[in-house]
């Protein structure tokens, strides 16, 4: 049956049998004055019912399948994070000339407001975050990526990932530094402007996965607090966190 058809059919039918039981209506009780009366009583709550189920229940249906769906989406950010993501921050931290200075602004509290987290994010701009340093750091990066370069693309062919695309950029943005990485076969000596080159790759990815790791504890402190204690004593800009509670 070609596309559409059937719809074409299902509305004959249906207006078939409106015809049929209104005739019968008719021949019944014999008045058809009334059931005319009736007919167009139904006619004229029509706008009303496209009112009420086009643009009311639709649209919170719509709304429904949007939450549902970020919920899916920050699950998968999730298990980026766990996987690899505060591994990859720290290693980013470890380099980060200046950090003592910096932390203060990533070290979040039971009591951050939603507010908070934004404009923290905001904000990011006037906390420069850089990466210098890497060349005893090379093989370890290297390592970890190529390590990770299969879930990388599982995460990519994830179809969620369309309605997010600051974090598909954060995935390409990695795997081009694995990529990266894997093409060179002795990355402990590398020229100064190509060391240069692979910190700049760093820096794009450390700026763009501290907003995605802020966002994400944002949707965490406000959904599954559970988690976000987890999350919060594994901060990796505070060098004293522990998962252990005393």
């Amino acid at each position: 049956m070609k596309h559409g058809t059937w719809q074409i059919l299902l509305g004959i039918v249906l207006i078939g049998t409106s015809v049929l039981l209104y005739s019968a209506q008719i021949s019944i009780f014999k008045n058809p004055h009334e059931s005319f009366f009736l007919l167009f009583q139904d006619l004229a709550f029509v706008p009303i019912h496209f009112l009420l189920i086009t643009l009311i229940v639709d649209r919170l249906l719509i709304l429904r399948e949007k939450k549902a769906l970020v919920n899916k989406l920050n699950m998968v950010i999730g298990i980026f994070f766990s996987e690899m993501g505060i591994d990859l921050l720290k290693k980013f931290v470890a380099h980060d000339p200046g950090m003592e200075n910096k932390k203060n602004n990533f070290l979040i509290a039971n009591d951050w407001t939603d507010r908070l987290f934004s404009e923290t994010i905001k904000n990011m701009s006037t906390v420069p975050l850089h990466v210098v340093d890497i060349g005893s750091s090379l093989p370890g990066f290297k390592t970890f990526l190529i390590s990770k370069k299969a879930f990388l693309l599982q995460l990519l062919e994830n179809p969620s990932l369309l309605e997010h695309a600051t974090f598909s950029e954060l995935l390409l943005a990695i795997f081009h530094l694995a990529e990266e990485l894997e093409m060179r076969d002795n990355v402990s000596q590398l020229f100064p402007a190509d060391e240069k080159h692979l910190a700049g790759d760093m820096e794009r990815i450390y700026t763009i996965l501290v907003a995605e790791w802020l966002a994400y504890m944002k949707h965490l402190k406000r959904e599954y607090p559970y988690l976000f204690s987890l999350a919060m004593r594994k901060n990796p800009f505070d060098a004293d966190a522990s998962v252990i509670i005393q």
